[in-house]
């Protein structure tokens, strides 16, 4: 199978080491790649938003496979573009993906199809969201609409951070994601992220995964896009995953079918334990980043043709078989981030990583011969063990081993998982 995998990131990476692996691959490209997806497929200059250029390359080397790895591309419909042209394609339909792309279509489909979620109220004007939230009171939480790459949601403890938010929004903080603004209810409980993939009718469970959103240590600070994950997530008992997959995967797949919007790709439910069961925080219409790199980790299975038939309807026949090995990423992020950080940082050494372990890079690029750091994430550094505590031992006694001048990262990822282990 010739296969062409468009992203850059960690996440993508992460899928391009797995699926380098399977038997099945003859030729591998990537659109754009970086240096660390370099290793495992031939990098091709190609611009994803120009879909017309996508569509030449992928004829004129006579591409079997299409995988989408991040939302932009997908929200913009490429996968639409691509399958109208032949192609067999990984990842949904821009109505489908609009699941990620506006927060307050998700809410309005779990409204309809009764899906556990908070309850909430979409705004288009600062004064009128203003005014719910102080007469909702705090914790509350308010999120950008669109797509602001992780940043656009504020948990506010108090109505004077949730009205700064709301301004942030409507002032731009966030482009165009942020002209409408969905409010919602603060859900209390221990977050988790559960991925399972689907071709419009058929369900395939993968597995489930713990992120640490915030950017300081014991979960402080602002929100990012993710500074470290490990999965399994121990709050996922499988009456947890059951209960996911009854009360919030299936409705969501028929909801989306019934409203004309098929679902073929990987859901990826933030989700919320609370008292009551799993409730959506929102869905993601790709995997996470950096989620990808531990599941990619675990996964025993090819990944090649579990992904194919999903774009290809036939997923009932395909199984996926998983390590019982915890896997744990740190992400190593440019010193500054979430906010402002100086970019082209040169990065001198990366370890090599032995057996159950790899360094995925995230925001890197080549600029003289040498490896420099170009984004806010930049290295995910990535270990498996019999425990959580185990694998995070070996991820952090690698990343000690990078040589980054600029690169900064919490030291206490898997620390809810790991006192569970304790007690």
């Amino acid at each position: 199978m010739k296969v062409l995998l468009i992203g850059s990131g960690g996440r993508e990476h992460a899928l391009a080491w797995k699926l380098a692996q399977s038997p099945l691959m003859t030729e591998f490209y990537a659109a754009p790649g970086n240096p660390g997806i370099a290793e495992h497929a031939t990098l091709v200059p190609v611009d994803v938003d120009d879909h017309a250029a996508v569509i030449a390359f992928c004829k004129d080397k006579a591409i079997d496979f299409i995988v989408v790895g991040p939302e932009a591309p997908l929200v913009a419909g490429i996968a639409d573009r691509l399958r109208a042209e032949g192609f067999a394609v990984f990842g949904p339909s821009a109505a489908a993906a609009q699941l990620e792309g506006s927060k307050g279509f998700t809410k309005d489909i779990c409204a309809r199809y009764d899906i556990p979620t908070g309850a909430y109220q979409r705004f288009n004007n600062a004064p009128k969201a203003k005014a719910y939230i102080r007469e909702q009171g705090a914790p509350i939480v308010v999120k950008a609409d669109g797509l602001a790459a992780g940043k656009g949601v504020t948990v506010a403890m108090t109505v004077d951070e949730a009205l700064a938010a709301v301004d942030d929004c409507f002032e731009g903080a966030f482009g165009a994601a942020g002209a409408e603004v969905v409010v919602e209810a603060y859900l209390d409980g221990e977050e988790a992220s559960f991925f399972c993939l689907s071709d419009g009718k058929h369900a395939l469970a993968l597995a489930t995964a713990q992120d640490h959103k915030r950017v300081g240590e014991g979960d402080t600070g602002p929100n990012t896009g993710g500074m470290g994950a490990y999965s399994p997530a121990p709050v996922m008992t499988s009456e947890m995953v059951e209960r996911t997959m009854k009360e919030i995967i299936e409705p969501s797949m028929r909801g989306m079918a019934e409203s004309g919007y098929p679902f073929s790709g990987v859901f990826f439910a933030g989700l919320m334990i609370t008292k009551k069961g799993p409730e959506l925080i929102e869905y993601n219409v790709r995997f996470g980043d950096p989620e990808c790199q531990v599941l990619m980790m675990r996964l025993k299975s090819d990944l090649l043709p579990i992904l194919y038939a999903t774009a290809t309807g036939t997923l009932d026949k395909v199984t996926a078989e998983w390590s019982d090995d915890p896997a744990l990423t740190v992400v190593m992020a440019s010193k500054g981030y979430p906010g402002s950080y100086d970019k082209n940082t040169p990065i001198n050494s990366i370890p090599e990583a032995g057996e159950g372990a790899k360094v995925f890079h995230a925001g890197t690029a080549l600029k003289d011969g040498g490896l420099v750091a170009t984004g806010g994430r930049v290295l995910n550094v990535t270990a498996s063990g019999k425990t959580v505590g185990e694998a995070q031992t070996r991820a952090y006694a690698l990343l000690d081993k990078v040589e980054w001048d600029n690169g900064f990262c919490r030291r206490d990822i898997g620390w809810q998982a790991i006192k569970r282990e304790k007690a």
